[in-house]
């Protein structure tokens, strides 16, 4: 099966909103994608009507996919509880409540397998995958065991796209630096970088761009402009900004839901360079086949 991995440089860059997007153009240009998060850190869930819980940010992608919001989209959600611990669901189901510590050393090998598992699931329903990370995949204190970034796209076997956000600063050094902690065999599956929440006309960046270019040797795919109101909340517990959803009695009901996704798509559409996305995913299949 197809597929791409939207990585940051950090939390908060729009991951989750370019996923979104990417879903609904993906649909659109004829594909049957699904999205895919193996692990979420958020309070920001929602009920399915088989009483599954995942993250919210899951549904809204599978929306835009026009899929039903199955837990395997999100197989493990971690949700903030008590200082220094997280209720854990798997699979929709409230398991346990556990410290972060004892969760990285108990539940890794059952994390594998279930993110296996939901691969595999997905695969039946879907033609393309879209998977979206969190944070950023150099926390090297938790890198070992990490089970949501580089570890997802090698058992996904996927090439990366990795985000940053030109608006909070520093974005050279964040994407430089991240390349730069990256192992030799996971910086290979980075294939394009986009930067997102740009204020202005993105040509301004142009020179930037072409230092990214030739400072990395990796494409930037897209330029894209800040949404000011793009009525999808923050996923992120750590989100910059306070954008809510309405109650989850209300389900995902924005003022119209498919003029939001189809607007999200349109707008990563105009900025992003079509081909050489398509390049990346038929190249890589190239080299899968050899």
């Amino acid at each position: 099966m197809k597929g791409i991995m939207i990585q940051g440089t950090a939390s908060d860059v729009g991951k989750s909103l370019i996923v979104t997007a990417l879903c609904r153009l993906l649909l659109q240009k004829g594909f049957r994608p699904a999205p895919f998060k193996s692990q979420n850190v958020t309070n920001y869930s929602y009920i399915t009507e088989d009483g599954k819980e995942i993250g919210k940010a899951q549904v809204l992608q599978a929306e835009a996919c026009a899929l039903d919001p199955l837990p395997e989209i999100n197989p493990i959600l971690l949700k903030p509880a008590e200082p220094g611990r997280s209720e854990v669901v798997w699979l929709g189901e409230r398991i346990d409540v556990i410290a972060g510590m004892k969760y990285r050393e108990q539940y890794y090998d059952k994390a594998i397998e279930t993110i296996r598992h939901s691969l595999e699931k997905l695969s039946e329903l879907a033609d393309f995958l879209v998977i979206e990370g969190a944070g950023s995949p150099v926390e090297m204190n938790l890198k070992d065991r990490e089970v949501v970034n580089m570890k997802v796209a090698e058992l996904a076997d996927v090439p990366v796209i990795l985000v940053a956000d030109v608006q909070r600063g520093g974005l050279f050094a964040s994407v430089v630096g991240t390349l730069e902690l990256l192992e030799p065999h996971e910086r290979s599956r980075v294939k394009g970088v986009i930067i997102n929440k740009f204020h202005g006309d993105p040509l301004l960046f142009e020179a930037g761009k072409s230092w990214l270019e030739e400072r990395t040797g990796i494409p930037v795919l897209a330029v894209l402009p800040y949404l000011a109101d793009h009525q999808l909340e923050e996923e992120d517990v750590l989100s910059l900004s306070n954008r809510k959803l309405p109650p989850l009695e209300e389900k995902t009901q924005m003022k119209d839901k498919d003029a939001t996704y189809n607007q999200l798509a349109s707008h990563l559409q105009t900025y992003l360079d079509w081909e050489k996305f398509i390049a990346i995913l038929e190249q890589e299949e190239h080299d899968s086949c050899n």
